[in-house]
């Protein structure tokens, strides 16, 4: 006696049990994959079986994540706008800390000029070449001389060791000892006699 068996019908599934289809559940909504017609699946799709709760949810949904959107926009651009902040203070620091450097470079030469100056005081005219090559790398650098004979006293500019007696407002007659401005900074003032 031979049996009726189709060989494309499941073992594990009998024709009284269903299949089900996977379903998915997305914001709320429920999402059956059904084979077959399009339009079995559609009645699924509505949480309250209204058409109008899903297109509001989807709303909804939209609105929310529009603005969590604009949330996320807002805080990038806030980031980006520290973060070039934080670059530009960081860049200045270190030109001003590399600007720092190089002034107490130059302070710690000014002995060497002084000296040079004294030797070429004294007819020591052998050092002229070594004072000249040092004086013009650092003006080249932002080094200048404060030779104030005439200016009026600045005491900002101008340190006053002699003072003589005179009409009218604060002169400087002579320089004794000569000062430097770095890059627009004093960087030691001018030893000076003042009249007035």
């Amino acid at each position: 006696m031979s049996s009726d068996i189709d060989p494309n019908e499941s073992e594990a599934s009998g024709p009284d049990e269903p299949t089900e289809a996977p379903t998915e559940v997305v914001d709320g909504i429920v999402d059956e994959s059904v084979d077959g017609d399009p339009a079995e699946a559609a009645p699924a799709a509505a949480t309250d079986g209204s058409d109008g709760a899903t297109v509001e949810m989807t709303e909804e949904a939209v609105v929310a994540l529009i603005a969590e959107r604009d949330e996320y926009l807002e805080a990038l651009q806030r980031l980006k706008a520290e973060f070039a902040n934080a670059r530009r203070r960081s860049d200045e620091q270190a030109s001003s800390q590399r600007q720092q450097a190089a002034a107490d470079l130059v302070g710690r030469l000014l002995p060497v000029l002084d000296s040079a100056a004294a030797a070429l005081n004294q007819g020591v005219e052998e050092v002229r070449p070594l004072s000249e090559a040092l004086l013009e790398v650092l003006n080249s650098q932002g080094l200048a001389e404060l030779d104030p004979v005439g200016e009026p006293f600045d005491p900002e500019q101008h340190e006053a060791v002699m003072f003589e007696s005179g009409e009218g407002e604060q002169v400087v007659i002579e320089t004794m000892r000569l000062g430097y401005v770095w890059n627009d900074r004093v960087l030691r003032a001018a030893m000076v006699k003042v009249r007035g």
